[in-house]
């Protein structure tokens, strides 16, 4: 039975960047993060918001991947005009193409209204300026499949695979257990037939994740 195949996507790294903007005297403390999921960003703004109990407006907005179906977007004005910060912000994190990331704009207001154009710019901007900072990560669906092998060929078949570009490690015991990490559909059993002459066979045993710097 073929596997489902989950997509690969880009999400933030571990950093955790600050960028303040100024409009009309209104400062703009934009703070974003990873967030695995909703209770994670729900964590993340109640931390900014208590960081920055004083200010007026904590608006926000996270996008998380969900696998084989579409992200899951929140967003909160907090206070702000309807529309006016957080669909703004989120408007953003869609352009930027990245997911599992959250978004806080921290506004202290500097005595001048802004409008609703400006306060749209004024999110906006606030929410690139931190997304500039952002250390972006490839989030890359990965398979392992494992096969038993007599010490006495163990090393043979284990520099045939590496050869073959693919990753493995062997741990020892009564025998010899090779464990393949492959792209997530990528089936290494013809390879694994071929250098053994049909004598092996490689087993699926279950998928991760790998998280790997873009660009």
């Amino acid at each position: 039975m073929t596997q489902p195949v989950s997509q690969a996507y880009l999400r933030p790294g571990s950093d955790r960047p600050v960028a303040e903007t100024e409009v009309k005297r209104s400062r703009f403390i934009a703070c974003a993060a990873r967030v695995p999921d909703e209770d994670a960003a729900r964590a993340f703004l109640a931390e900014i918001r208590a960081g920055f109990a004083d200010a007026r407006h904590h608006c926000s907005a996270y996008i998380l991947h969900v696998d084989g179906a579409n992200p899951v977007e929140r967003s909160s004005d907090d206070g702000e005009p309807a529309g006016t910060a957080g669909q703004p912000m989120l408007e953003v994190l869609r352009g930027s193409g990245l997911q599992d990331v959250a978004v806080v704009v921290v506004r202290y207001f500097g005595g001048v209204k802004l409008g609703t154009g400006g306060l749209v710019r004024a999110y906006q901007d606030a929410t690139r300026a931190v997304l500039e900072d952002v250390t972006v990560m490839r989030r890359e669906p990965r398979d392992v499949w494992v096969l038993e092998v007599n010490h006495a060929e163990a090393g043979k078949i284990e520099a045939e695979l590496r050869a073959r570009g693919l990753d493995v490690e062997a741990s020892y015991g009564p025998t010899v257990t090779l464990t393949l990490t492959v792209a997530a559909g990528e089936d290494p059993g013809d390879v694994v037939r071929e250098i053994s002459a049909g004598t092996l066979e490689v087993v699926r045993d279950g998928s991760h994740w790998d998280d790997v710097k873009a660009g």
